[in-house]
């Protein structure tokens, strides 16, 4: 009786662990192991993405610069995939045996289950005959997309472009998938979240064959795309245009602001590129071409690269030494050449006449009583003070800062500090006459275009900037926030007349070394700098605004390797200023010389 009872519960464990095991398995099977499930779906289903239409790219005035256009790729799930007859597909992509397996395999590796781009941007022929032909090879579709258009030709830098995103980023950002664009510089970059919209996905029924047969659900799980915003630009098309017209067969750049609101209206680096370049199938050998060119036009040296301002920097110096109180409005200082060398010109008996005739020895004297203050015995302590003191007023003037202006790759610059000098000589062993060609805009000193030309906004403004800025509107709205709020700097306005009124004689007065930037009938006050380069011929720099009162213009050019600022630069700021204010220049002889002087052969910079 035992033994038939012992072997019952026998009988009844094993069902009972049998029962397990296939629960155990089924659970497994339907709840863990998701592959089958996915794999049967991806057999009766196809999930199409519906990409929703990037937002359009205009300038400040309404123009169109960047807007989209059809393109096609075709798609792969591995795991659909059936015999079929690969040279027939190869056929009709024009590709070899070796260049499918390759992309076959690329695709195998990235996911069996998800769609993988196979062949990028196929041709409208290609498309037409994969439509007919897509039945006749399992696990492959067609995606529709759309593709950049950038229609002037002009900002590359500022617009930046698009290609398709890097296996890092689809580590980091779930939004992407393979094949799957995004901006890569520029704009397009900096503000990919709000141009690229957001994807939809429309669900079908397809049969053994992978042919569409009808929506899944009634549409249930289908969503819809939500198209980008569009972003308007500060830039002016007209005066963007122009200077890269006058910057052909140059290098440097032009940044120009709008001083009543910080918003930049042209900003050229030149050699630049047209952006359209970077768009298709032969982006990527376009890139690598534009990468190995010797002149690197995909630097932005607008915000990227900083030089020694040369004296520029002079205007800066002014307005710091009146501000500290070691300088009057009608302080006098010898033009001593055997300290530092200067050109002949009249006694600067006055900051003013000081800024008009650019007088090197003069701002050797304010700096170093800038520097050399006498509050401490040992000169060298002395100068770490002064030094100090110096660099917190320089970097008040929006210097040795990074502006958020709404594209990526912009350079802090450099103001040295008492802690570079000891990193660089040691401490306590260095003084003023270590230092002292900073008061002239040389040494250690590097400043970016774009800073340059928000200094000279500052001093437009006599004493306040607003943040420089890109994007005007975003979906037609203006943008806010830092943007739109003055930044005032700690120093009295009566310093910045002095200076504009240094700078107005610069240009318009005798022995003023802008002459060149002159306009008959716009009050401009400006500066030339000519900035020493240890690798060849010195770097040409002018900066300027106009007109005087109520100005609608404040620039900073730079063009490598081109000498004396009064000679180059400063007749690109003039006709940059006159073509902006009025639409049109006066001197067309005088256009003409600058746009066909060429300085692209001459020995190249190292700029930081």
């Amino acid at each position: 009786m035992r033994t038939i009872e012992g072997r019952k519960y026998t009988i009844i464990g094993i069902v009972v662990v049998l029962f397990l095991i296939i629960w155990i398995k089924l659970f497994n099977l339907q709840i863990l192991d998701i592959s089958l499930k996915i794999s049967s779906d991806n057999n009766s289903q196809r999930k199409i993405v519906i990409y929703p239409s990037r937002g359009l790219i205009y300038d400040r005035n309404g123009v169109l610069l960047v807007s989209n256009e059809a393109a096609y790729d075709l798609m792969l799930i591995p795991r659909n995939i059936k015999e079929f007859d690969t040279l027939s597909l190869c056929s009709d992509l024009d590709i070899n045996i070796e260049c499918f397996r390759e992309r076959l395999k690329n695709c195998r590796e990235y996911s069996g289950y998800r769609p993988s781009l196979f062949y990028k941007q196929i041709t409208a022929t290609q498309y037409a005959i994969l439509q007919e032909h897509t039945y006749k090879y399992p696990g492959f579709f067609v995606q529709n997309r759309t593709l950049r258009r950038y229609k002037e030709g002009i900002a590359a830098h500022v617009l930046g472009d698009v290609g398709e995103v890097s296996l890092e980023t689809l580590k980091s950002d779930f939004y992407y998938s393979g094949g799957d664009y995004a901006g890569k510089s520029g704009v397009e970059q900096y503000y990919e979240k709000i141009l690229r919209g957001k994807k939809g996905v429309k669900v079908y029924l397809v049969d053994v064959y992978g042919n569409i047969k009808d929506s899944y659900m009634e549409e249930k799980y289908d969503t819809l795309s939500e198209p980008g915003q569009d972003l308007t630009l500060t830039i002016d098309t007209d005066l963007q245009k122009y200077g890269e017209y006058l910057m052909l067969n140059k290098i440097g750049s032009i940044v120009a602001i709008e001083p009543a609101s910080g918003e930049i209206l042209s900003l050229v680096s030149s050699p630049g590129y047209d952006p359209q370049l970077l768009v298709g199938r032969n982006r990527g050998n376009n890139f690598d071409s534009l990468i190995n060119e010797k002149s690197k036009p995909l630097i932005n040296r607008a915000i990227s690269s900083t030089y020694p301002p040369g004296s520029v920097f002079k205007l800066a110096i002014a307005i710091v030494g009146l501000q500290e109180g070691v300088l009057k409005p009608y302080t006098s200082y010898p033009c001593d050449k055997s300290i530092v060398g200067c050109h002949g010109h009249p006694p600067a008996n006055s900051v003013e006449k000081a800024i008009q005739y650019s007088c090197n020895p003069y701002f050797y004297f304010v700096f170093k009583t800038l520097v050399q203050r006498g509050i401490e015995k040992s000169i060298f302590k002395d100068a770490r003070i002064g030094l100090e003191m110096w660099k917190e007023k320089i970097v008040a003037l929006g210097f040795d800062r990074v502006y958020d202006i709404g594209i990526p790759g912009v350079n802090k610059g450099q103001v040295p500090g008492a802690d570079f000098y000891d990193r660089l000589y040691g401490k306590h062993s260095w003084a003023f006459s270590t230092i002292y060609s900073l008061g002239i805009g040389q040494g250690e000193l590097l400043i970016s275009p774009l800073q340059m030309a928000n200094f000279c906004a500052i001093i437009a403004n006599r004493g306040f900037y607003y943040n420089p800025h890109i994007v005007k509107e975003i979906d037609h709205n203006p943008t806010k926030g830092t943007n739109t709020q003055k930044i005032f700097t700690p120093f009295d306005k009566s310093y910045f007349e002095i200076v504009a009124n240094g700078m107005e004689n610069v240009v318009n007065e005798e022995y003023g070394t802008g002459y060149y930037a002159r306009i008959s009938d716009i009050r401009v006050c400006g500066k030339t700098g000519t900035a020493e380069n240890p690798h060849g011929e010195d770097h040409s720099i002018f900066v300027a605004f106009a007109p005087k009162d109520q100005p609608k213009i404040a620039i900073a050019v730079y063009i490598e390797n081109a000498g004396f600022g009064g000679v180059w630069a400063a007749p690109i700021a003039r006709l940059m200023i006159e073509h902006y204010i009025k639409g049109e220049v006066s001197d067309l002889k005088l256009e003409k010389r600058i746009a066909e002087e060429k300085f692209v052969n001459k020995q190249e910079t190292n700029a930081e």
